[in-house]
């Protein structure tokens, strides 16, 4: 869809009226916040949305801005040599501070989002491995149990034997006798 060409008049519909009146309040709150960074500027704005409820942005605060515009005295003590106000380099210092701190915060946020691939690639090895693990547990105890089986097997198998040799053993011994007496 794309950005299309608004005509200025007046939004009759309340709820879009709202609706229109929080973007371009937030719009206009960013535009003061970039010139106050960008030129070192002391910002205020306020403004009244359709419900009569105020809102407010400044730079350094809306409170200092007012004084000085209301007031509108330079004081002496408050400039330097060249006359540029303290308060406007102390401003700028301020503001890289905060872009340095932004630029920070953004370099940790990617490390973490790099940390959290790696702990869920690991986690993923692991569940994998402990799957594994579970099959050969499996595998070993069908192992168990066919041994014990085939060992149970090799027992019957044993005492079958030995009954055989016992029985074949008085029938050769009964033939020798038979032999003899004939």
């Amino acid at each position: 869809m794309g950005r299309r060409k608004i005509e200025m008049k007046r939004v009759m519909d309340n709820n879009s009226r709202q609706v229109t009146f929080s973007k371009r309040r937030t719009g206009l709150f960013k535009k003061a916040h970039e010139i106050a960074t960008l030129c070192g500027a002391e910002v205020a704005i306020v403004v009244f949305s359709p419900g009569g409820k105020p809102f407010s942005f400044g730079h350094p605060n809306v409170d200092s801005v007012a004084d000085r515009f209301l007031n509108q005295e330079e004081d002496e003590d408050n400039t330097d040599d060249r006359g540029v106000r303290r308060s406007g380099k102390l401003v700028e210092r301020l503001n890289q501070q905060v872009d340095d701190l932004v630029k920070k915060l953004k370099a940790e946020k990617k490390k973490g989002e790099v940390r959290d691939r790696a702990l869920l690639k690991a986690k993923t090895k692991w569940e994998v491995l402990i799957q594994e693990m579970s099959e050969l547990v499996e595998a070993k105890q069908s192992l168990e149990d066919l041994r014990e089986s085939v060992m149970a097997r090799v027992s019957d198998m044993e005492a079958s034997s030995s009954l055989l040799l016992l029985a074949n053993k008085p029938m050769k011994e009964t033939e020798k006798n038979v032999a003899k007496s004939g």
